[in-house]
């Protein structure tokens, strides 16, 4: 009798936006389809501007991303219990960090992004998004707008 392997997970970049909420939410939706573990992860590093007026520290956008992710997995996982949600604090550029950790995963999900706002047609594609759809071993999904997409099934 063989052992029956684990699906490869499926990686969602958070950065506390309703989009990256809504991408950990449908991802965890598909994970309850699949059996996959769910990797939240958020990419942060400290801007250059730190080095002219210290006034933030290091720690404290540490701190900070940890918080938008610990948020983001607890309301998920409120949602979802049955789903392994983890969570990942990498400090690396966001779309970096987000394709270093899907390296073998079945997934990558993104929120899009868009400074104009949704009310304009057309898909607005933010530079995290765009990095990880040109840069990624790995499918991707983006989630657009508001609303959480459907799920489907994998097979």
């Amino acid at each position: 009798m063989s052992e029956q392997q684990q699906p490869a997970p499926i990686v969602v970049g958070v950065n506390g936006s309703v989009r990256s909420i809504n991408g950990l939410r449908w991802a965890a939706r598909q994970a309850r389809l699949t059996g996959a573990e769910v990797q939240a992860v958020v990419g942060w590093e400290v801007p250059v501007t730190i080095m002219v007026v210290p006034t933030y520290t290091e720690a404290d956008y540490a701190r900070d991303a940890r918080q938008v992710l610990d948020r983001a997995v607890a309301e998920v996982q409120a949602e979802e219990p049955d789903v392994r949600i983890t969570a990942h604090l990498i400090q690396k550029r966001a779309g970096l960090a987000l394709t270093n950790a899907a390296e073998g995963a079945q997934l990558l999900v993104v929120g899009s992004h868009s400074y104009s706002g949704d009310e304009l047609p057309g898909v607005h594609l933010g530079s995290v998004a765009s990095y990880c759809v040109h840069h990624a071993s790995c499918p991707v999904v983006v989630i657009r707008g508001h609303q959480l997409p459907a799920t489907g099934t994998s097979g």
